[in-house]
């Protein structure tokens, strides 16, 4: 059963909904965190296995969240540069994603990412570095049209970067 962190109360974005997000295990002190997507049927390529680009916003959306929790919720992560590898076929059904900061700095952070299927066979593995935003600038009132607001549960995201990585738009 998962720890209690920042994530706890905030709004899911269509995105990861869509991707099957749940979180399943958490060391937010460590920059850890584990989660569970479904990889569905609509996913798949021609040859009947997952598409790398559902693969890779997997990978992404393990390792936005590792960061965000890392910060106790103040920091969102929009990816500025990502290498994904794709290591083996992956199939329909759960896959697991393992997210880690690597290191944090003051305006960028190194980030690291694996998913596996049920048999523990690595699939992909990625690398990123990401831009540190205040979490406070990336949220907007529960209405969704007011200024930038605090981080509270109930709050409207807006502008959504990539999935799982939240950014205000213009």
């Amino acid at each position: 059963m998962p720890v209690s962190t920042a994530l706890d109360g905030l709004p899911r974005p269509s995105c990861a909904a869509l991707l099957g997000w749940e979180l399943v295990d958490a060391r937010p002190a460590d920059g850890w965190v584990r989660i569970r997507f479904e990889a569905l049927e609509a996913f798949t390529n021609p040859a009947g296995y997952i598409q790398g680009g559902f693969l890779a916003a997997m990978l992404d959306d393990t390792m936005g969240p590792a960061m965000f929790l890392y910060s106790e919720g103040r920091l969102f992560t929009p990816t500025i540069e990502m290498h994904v590898s794709f290591l083996a076929p992956a199939r329909p059904g759960p896959v697991y994603g393992e997210g880690q900061v690597v290191q944090a700095g003051k305006s960028i952070a190194f980030l690291e990412s694996r998913l596996t299927d049920l048999a523990g066979t690595v699939l992909a593995r990625a690398t990123a570095s990401a831009r540190l935003v205040p979490a406070a600038g990336a949220l907007v009132s529960d209405a969704g049209s007011g200024p930038p607001g605090k981080l509270t549960r109930g709050s409207s995201l807006k502008g959504a970067t990539d999935c799982g990585v939240m950014s205000r738009t213009a």
